[in-house]
């Protein structure tokens, strides 16, 4: 079984803590995706969302 914890700091920004990872990983949005989410350009800093990551292990 895998423990992921995901703490949400604010707006689409998210910290995945992963097994055997040392640090954690950012989640957010970015140009592709942020009308969508409904952010800004500069209203935070571009990180890659969750649906990157999923697409990412998909194809690997």
């Amino acid at each position: 079984m895998s423990k992921v914890r995901i703490v949400r700091e604010r707006g689409p920004i998210r910290q995945a803590y992963l097994p055997v990872e040392s640090q954690p990983v950012t989640f957010g949005t970015h140009d592709e995706v942020r009308e969508h989410y409904g952010t800004a350009v500069g209203q935070y800093p571009d990180h890659a969302t969750t649906l990157d990551y999923v697409v990412a292990a998909a194809a690997g």
